[in-house]
């Protein structure tokens, strides 16, 4: 239910192929237009301010979010690892050389993670304070009129009243693979165009103890995606 919900968050029905895509030109192979009918783009679009984003979230969605989000993780990290000259052979008690995209691909195929994904997308999403009440009542209406479940929407409301902060979404996320999806997911949802929505991604940064440089490869990853779809 909640890779179905993670989908359908970015803009799929849920049914959408995983497959994953990495590297430059990640859009490229992507089919124009947004999938999922009713919720095409359209519960990350009520959050986000940015159009480039909500396109990348549809069209992204059509290949499986959560496959995507893995791809692209997994791109930033390799490039990461390329640059750091193996400085870094380990992260905590993770050796990165053992580290390669089906681990990736496996971190963010759980139901609890996503669920964290969807809290880190939310909170993102929030940070520039452009979702004050009103706003939000209008997200909860527009949701009402999308096609999907009681449970979803449900999930959905609760979520969207949370107070999430930075350590809870830090917390438990343990694995380099983890906190890069997370991380990016983070990236994907906020519009970077004051200091407080850096601050909130340099905050989650330092929480998750994700080294700078890999941080600065998934913005410019995330960067590089929402720019291909605009």
């Amino acid at each position: 239910m909640i890779n179905n919900l993670l989908n359908q968050f970015l803009g799929a029905s849920g049914d959408a192929p995983k497959t994953a895509v990495r590297g430059a030109g990640v859009l490229g192979a992507m089919p124009s237009g947004l999938a999922g009918g009713a919720a095409a783009g359209g519960i990350m679009a009520l959050l986000v301010s940015n159009k480039s984003a909500r396109k990348f979230a549809g069209k992204a969605a059509t290949y499986g979010g959560a496959a995507v989000l893995g791809g692209l993780a997994y791109s930033a990290f390799s490039n990461w690892k390329k640059q750091s000259n193996g400085a870094n052979t380990h992260h905590n008690s993770q050796k990165l050389e053992q580290i390669n995209e089906s681990s990736f691909t496996a971190a963010v195929d759980n139901n609890n993670f996503q669920l964290k994904l969807l809290q880190a997308m939310i909170a993102s999403a929030k940070a520039d304070g452009h979702i004050d009440q009103q706003e939000q009542q209008r997200i909860f209406e527009a949701l009402e009129q999308m096609q999907l479940s009681e449970s979803t929407k449900a999930t959905l409301y609760e979520l969207m009243r949370q107070p999430i902060s930075i350590g809870d979404l830090a917390n438990g996320v343990d694995t380099i693979e983890q906190k890069s999806e997370l991380y990016l997911a983070s990236c994907f949802a906020i519009n970077l165009d004051n200091a407080t929505e850096q601050a909130h991604l340099d905050g989650l940064a330092y929480a998750l103890r994700l080294p700078f440089d890999l941080a600065e490869q998934l913005q410019k990853q995330a960067h590089q995606a929402i720019h291909e779809a605009a």
